[in-house]
């Protein structure tokens, strides 16, 4: 029996890039729909659940992008909705690469240092990439700063941590390389999330800091956001830090998305969303 994906995207246009990744997961068949909202989400899933029965349903999944998180997440709860007890199929949200992004970045600095009761700082942290993966590091028990340009809007994340996550935060204000060096100071790791071609870190703060054992970027567009980091370094020691640039996170995200589709077809009834996709990576980085 084909294995067949039911993807739906917020967007205009469904995303090819997820279209690829899917069927280097092993997908035999996508069928792509653009523009999804929650009230029409239900009756595609529908499509897909009443038509295989029993053991067969794990032959059919949901994938839920788009570059809105927001409405992926919505459209993630009427998708889960939509089932009928052990009528369902398995689902993964990914809404911008959010969390399989996210994840991967975190995975290699937690996998580079001991976070557990130190500080670690998500630059320009309130964008879904950010929030994710400041989710993630406390998950390893690490106390965590979100920055933004803006005290108001690094609050404002702070606050939609707590409400959707349960994680209290603590926000700062980056303006300018004082700031930046005020926020990083005591912190062991930084991940920089910011808009491409945005420079957050620069050289002069990161270098030789007293503390930062390791820095990840994910800004693949010139400049980098960290100052004077090349995109495929991955663990490179520069004077005792680490860093971790955007391809080496983003080759890694790529082998977890393909992953995680493929592991949608092992049960009817998984849920991948951004804790589900984390414990999958984490597993997946230490083979």
């Amino acid at each position: 029996m084909k294995k067949i994906l039911l993807q739906l995207d917020t967007d205009s246009q469904p995303s090819v890039f997820d279209a690829v990744t899917a069927y280097d997961g092993g997908v035999d068949r996508i069928l792509q729909h653009s523009s999804i909202t929650p009230e029409s989400a239900v009756p595609l899933v529908h499509g897909v659940m009443f038509t295989r029965g029993g053991d067969d349903l794990k032959n059919s999944a949901v994938f839920v992008g788009g570059s809105d998180v927001a409405a992926g997440e919505a459209v993630l709860d009427a998708v889960k909705g939509s089932f009928f007890g052990p009528v369902s199929n398995s689902v993964m949200l990914d809404s911008n690469g959010c969390n399989t992004t996210a994840a991967a970045a975190v995975a290699k600095i937690a996998g580079a240092v001991d976070l557990k009761g130190k500080k670690v700082v998500v630059l320009a942290g309130t964008g879904p990439v950010g929030l994710r993966a400041a989710l993630f590091f406390s998950e390893e028990g690490a106390n965590v700063t979100i920055t933004s340009r803006s005290m108001a809007k690094a609050e404002k994340g702070c606050a939609q941590l707590k409400d959707r996550f349960d994680l209290t935060a603590q926000a700062a204000e980056c303006k300018d390389a004082a700031s930046v060096a005020s926020a990083l100071d005591g912190a062991v790791a930084v991940l920089a999330t910011g808009a491409a071609g945005k420079m957050l870190l620069p050289e002069s703060v990161w270098k030789g800091h007293a503390t930062l054992k390791a820095l990840g970027d994910l800004n693949a567009v010139p400049p980098s956001g960290i100052e004077n980091i090349k995109p495929h370094w991955n663990a490179k020691d520069i004077d005792g830090q680490l860093i971790f640039g955007p391809i080496a996170i983003g080759g890694l995200k790529m082998k977890v998305q393909r992953s995680c589709v493929e592991r949608l077809f092992s049960a009817n009834d998984l849920v991948l969303d951004a804790r589900e996709i984390y414990e999958v990576v984490k597993e997946f980085h230490k083979n």
